[in-house]
């Protein structure tokens, strides 16, 4: 039976102290019309790349509505992405193009972030617009070394890329409060203004809640009470444009503090998220820029754990526990426009992670403790043929890990490291401004998790029956995937546009645990393949100035093709991939600033398990509207 959910806010007010001409200043400012970046690293109009690429523009982020404050809701909207976020408290489990979501890359200013922390940590305010590349993984772009329990993320099933405000058109300030359900209370504000070639934006965000038990009874996510929790996020940019051709030098800097319960009286937790990105372009002559980047994205969290899993349960405090965990990624590109318009991008990518837990029971005592690195070149070509686009690119990886410490003690196997070749290609062919054709072709790569690697016992002690554990596996090999679609885009008239697009994905050398015989331990293996296939239709349609519309429909067949160690899992579904999606909406905008907006999303059931046997869970509808009046003084 499927269940009803309904999100509506009544009333934002928001203050501006503008110029008469501020909103036309913005829409030039900020949205820069239909041009994306993602594609090649230079600003493009969609008509020259061969990717399908959505814009999300910072109006349409406005008027959406994320129940959960998670920017993958965001992308949801948009067709073959499906976010899954249990709660405010929680990341994001849903799929992208039939796989786990880990298998898409996510980025802030074309800077690798992470899937989990940063979308639930970031503030949409800051953005200029979110450029979704759906279908095969680009080689400009890397695998993004998380290091988590959850392993690493690839850009296999397409990058999300959110671009943030550079250039300000005029002084503004932008306030909103809110009161909800849970006793949720929030506000918001934004300020942005240039001082001569300087131009500046900061802002934050406040909430917190009584909120409302989301657990199940029996499980890890049991309550007793309601999961108070509070979050603050504080941000700021600057941008200082060194001439008028666009040389330019900026850095942005995010911190999120995140504390509450979970529900139980010691089940404290409190956690701190800091992004910063930095980076340099410079158009250093008239067919050729430059760009570096660097960033730092550090996650620290800390929580207390209890006794439910005790015989008897116990709600007395076992243990504090945390995880400390940085990433510094880095990226130095150049772009050669050669002939007239045909473009060349070659560079370079770093990427240096740390991963460390502990569990505190009247001292402190280490957990995990690992680095890795990754080093990526790159290089592709774009050549403009009249009304062909082709493009064909490759890119080299050294990826290492480096293991002190695993469950606090040596692992099996303190090292490993892999080198791989990718490629990626596509054409668009446009036939005319009502009718395009492209297709895409790409490979992608994520590396095994710290476990898989370093185990947790010797590897000499494999099968010993007296040696209980994980053993470590130095010829495990990373997950690859090869990636393909096909799409058509239609323009039959003036403010309507129709997209087709159809695609698939095989992942090989799945990684599987299975059990070492004769003896009290597991490995991790190469053990399967997995095939995802699917079709999406998109009608997007500006009517007037007035009234907008969408409506989306995808279609995924996610299952398990090949499973060397359990064959009987062989047909079994992806789990979080729903068959069917469905999404709709209308926005409305009427005189002296009031604006509505109304969506309904439909999904099919999903499967929680990856198992043969596994049965469905409900699927439901989420109906959200948002009615905005803004005031200006």
């Amino acid at each position: 039976m499927k269940r009803l959910l309904f999100s509506a806010l009544s009333l934002v007010l928001v203050g501006a102290p503008v110029v008469a001409d501020d909103e036309a200043d913005e829409a030039n400012v900020y949205e820069m019309g239909e041009m994306i970046i993602t594609g090649s690293k230079l600003p493009q109009t969609p008509g020259n790349v061969t990717q399908k690429i959505s814009i999300i523009t910072a109006d349409e982020m406005g008027s959406l509505v994320l129940g959960n404050g998670n920017l993958a809701e965001m992308l949801s909207y948009t067709p073959g992405n499906f976010a899954n976020v249990l709660s405010r408290n929680d990341a994001n489990w849903g799929s992208s193009g039939g796989l786990a979501h880990t298998y898409k890359g996510y980025m802030l200013d074309g800077l690798p972030i992470d899937s989990f922390v940063d979308l639930q940590s970031l503030d949409s305010w800051a953005f200029q617009r979110v450029e979704d590349q759906r279908g095969s993984a680009s080689v400009l772009y890397p695998t993004y070394l998380a290091m988590d329990f959850a392993g690493n993320q690839s850009p296999l099933a397409g990058t999300a890329n959110f671009i943030l405000k550079e250039r300000v058109g005029s002084t503004r300030t932008s306030a909103s409060a809110y009161y909800g359900s849970y006793n949720t209370l929030g506000g918001r504000f934004f300020h942005q203004r240039a001082a001569g070639n300087l131009h500046l934006f900061f802002g934050g965000h406040h909430e917190d809640s009584d909120y409302t038990d989301y657990g199940t009874e029996g499980s890890w996510l049991q309550m007793d009470d309601d999961p108070e929790y509070e979050k603050t996020k504080m941000y700021m940019r600057g941008t200082y444009f060194l001439d008028d051709h666009g040389q330019r030098a900026s850095i942005y800097a995010h911190r999120t503090w995140h504390t509450g319960d979970a529900g139980r009286i010691n089940r404290d937790f409190g956690h701190t998220y800091t992004t910063i990105n930095a980076g340099y372009t410079n158009p250093f002559a008239d067919k050729a820029t430059i760009q570096a980047k660097v960033g730092y994205r550090d996650y620290v969290r800390r929580w207390e754990e209890d006794g439910i899993w005790e015989d008897p349960k116990s709600r007395e405090l076992r243990s504090e526990d945390g995880v400390d965990q940085s990433v510094i990624p880095a990226d130095v590109s150049l772009s050669i426009i050669t002939r007239e318009s045909d473009v060349l991008t070659v560079g370079a990518d770093y990427q240096l992670a740390s991963y460390e837990t502990s569990r505190e029971i009247g001292e402190i005592s280490p957990g995990n403790d690992a680095t890795a690195t990754a080093i990526g070149f790159y290089a592709q070509e774009e050549l403009r043929l009249n009304q062909l686009i082709l493009r064909a690119g490759g890119r080299y990886n050294i990826i290492s890990h480096d293991i002190d410490l695993l469950q606090g003690a040596p692992p099996g196997d303190d090292s490993n490291s892999w080198n791989k070749v990718l490629f990626s290609g596509g054409a668009r062919y446009n036939h005319s401004d009502e009718l395009a054709l492209y297709a895409n072709l790409g490979t992608s790569f994520k590396a095994p998790s710290l476990k898989s690697v370093g185990g947790t016992i010797p590897l000499a002690s494999k099968g010993d029956s007296t040696v209980s554990g994980h053993v470590p596996n130095p010829d495990i090999k990373p997950e690859s995937g090869t990636s393909f679609d096909v799409g058509v885009n239609l323009r039959p008239s003036d403010g309507l546009q129709v997209g087709l697009r159809g695609f698939n994905i095989l992942l090989a050398d799945q990684i599987a645990q299975r059990a070492v015989p004769d003896a009290p331990q597991s490995e991790d293996i190469n053990a399967g393949n997995t095939t995802t296939r699917g079709a999406e239709v998109e009608i997007t349609h500006r009517l007037n100035e007035q009234v907008e519309w969408f409506a989306n429909y995808t279609y995924t067949s996610a299952e398990v093709t090949e499973n060397t160690e359990d064959p009987s899992k062989v047909g079994a579904k992806i789990n979080f991939v729903p068959e069917s999606a469905i999404g709709v909406g209308v926005h409305l905008t009427f005189p002296q600033g009031l604006r509505a907006t109304v969506t309904a999303q439909s999904y099919s059931g999903i499967y929680q398990d990856i198992s043969t046997d596994a049965e469905t869970l409900d699927g439901y509808i989420l109906m959200n509207a948002r009615i905005e009046q803004r005031v200006r003084t």
